[in-house]
């Protein structure tokens, strides 16, 4: 089995070592946001969820979990694991061997293990890196063991993030969702009012124009960053897409394309600034008073609220064709090659679970994927208002490619951005690019 398990890997594991892993890790680790420790409300539902015989004390004997430090140490992150870890054991007979892992390299870590069988049966992972391993069969297929009523209380786009093909292969634990902040002193030299902000496309442009011309750029772009956070989330609002689950090349499509219009129109009229093409990020722009409004999640709330640099406003997602916005859904996802599968699968249902959710999100402040658990936000405003946006937010291209697929379509977009060529063969150069990645 375990030669076998190496002829898998083999691939994969070079795809990964050698591909953009690490330009797509800033966007993974999710944000952190601020806010007050908030005691939990309303129902809960407590223990763990019943296993497919229907009787979690069936289980025995033990799984090993790794997990990542979703908080900077200083919050009771530890202390939060030892008590889930206990409550777990006591409610089903299982024990856990708990290991908090680095975020650094935890690709090349997790495979290593796995291929030498010696592995975790339960770890954390993203949209862009399940399906990777889905179609490896890397991971637990857990429809067998989760019931479709067990995931009816879930937010619908953590359910699409978190499963590949027809199958569940995680158990969504947070969301992020980014929605544009404004800058509310900008706003008021606008003489725009903080209650009727731009909700389409065309109104958000001629904002924009105006914005513009009173010396204040419109919106940030970094196009050396990730596509998640620049020209997805308006390939989405347009109605377009990048790929399918069928390996249909959906980025050039008419819809799509214009985004890669809008993108081009940001740039030529000066409403993004002139460094967008391969800028990282335009946090003191922003920061310093220099940009109307950000594309922004809890990390930017956070650090808006600690150093009230202005007052802000946050609205809702944009819309063309639909309201749609991004967001990461982290999830837990179990070994294929577990030899305790069921105890695995019960891990993910009881960590996911409302109270536990209303523990761990409180603690490291991220959007929990039950409604029910968003209770945490009561006296946080603009987290329970960005908590309300995840029903827009789509975590990404759900692909096993999807991270490869990233620097291609970059590379088009800088050089439309540069006038080397059209929004539209800047997409078709996209889809060119991709189909001869996934048929390589």
């Amino acid at each position: 089995m375990k030669n076998s398990i190496f002829k898998k890997f083999g691939l994969l594991f070079l795809v990964l070592v050698l591909s953009v892993v690490m330009a797509a890790c800033n966007d993974d680790k999710e944000d952190t946001s601020n806010g007050s420790d908030n005691s939990s409300s309303g129902t809960t539902d407590n223990g763990s969820a019943n296993t497919n015989n229907g009787d979690a004390s069936k289980l025995s004997g033990e799984i090993t979990v790794w997990a990542h430090p979703y908080t900077d140490g200083t919050t009771g992150e530890g202390d939060m694991w030892k008590d889930l870890v206990a409550n777990f054991e006591a409610d089903t007979g299982v024990k856990v061997n708990f290991e908090q892992i680095p975020w650094a390299n935890r690709d090349q870590k997790i495979l290593t293990a796995l291929a030498a069988g010696q592995g975790p049966d339960v770890f954390y992972v993203i949209p862009d890196q399940m399906p990777q391993y889905a179609e490896q069969q890397l991971i637990l297929d857990i429809s067998q063991y989760v019931s479709q009523e067990e995931l009816s209380g879930f937010v619908p786009t953590a359910i699409e993030a978190t499963s590949w093909k027809g199958k569940q292969y995680g158990m969504p634990i947070l969301q992020t969702a980014e929605s544009l902040i404004y800058n509310k002193d900008i706003l008021k030299e606008l003489g725009v009012d903080e209650n009727s902000l731009p909700t389409n496309w065309d109104e958000f442009k001629a904002l924009a124009e105006k914005a513009k011309a009173a010396g204040y750029y419109a919106f940030s772009y970094a196009g050396g960053g990730s596509l998640n956070n620049t020209i997805y989330p308006f390939l989405w609002q347009a109605g377009g897409n990048v790929i399918d689950a069928d390996n249909n090349i959906l980025i050039n499509s008419p819809e799509s394309v214009k985004a890669f219009e809008l993108i081009n129109e940001m740039y030529t009229k000066g409403w993004i600034p002139q460094d967008s093409i391969t800028a990282l990020e335009h946090d003191s722009l922003y920061y310093g008073g220099k940009l109307l409004a950000v594309n922004g999640s809890g990390i930017s709330v956070n650090y808006l609220l600690a150093e009230k640099p202005f007052e802000f406003v946050i609205a809702p997602p944009l819309k063309d064709a639909e309201q749609l916005t991004y967001g990461t859904v982290g999830m837990f996802v179990g070994s294929a090659i577990s030899k305790n599968p069921e105890a695995a699968a019960e891990f993910m249902k009881y960590i996911t679970n409302a109270e536990n959710q209303r523990t761990f999100n409180n603690i490291t402040q991220y959007i929990p994927t039950r409604d029910e658990a968003k209770d945490i936000f009561e006296a946080q405003p603009f987290m329970a208002q960005l908590s309300e946006y995840t029903k827009y937010a789509k975590p990404g291209v759900i692909h096993p490619e999807g991270r490869n697929i990233m620097p291609l379509v970059q590379a088009e977009i800088q050089a439309m951005l540069e006038g080397k060529q059209t929004p539209q063969e800047a997409a078709d150069k996209s889809a060119d690019a991709i189909d001869k990645l996934i048929n390589k």
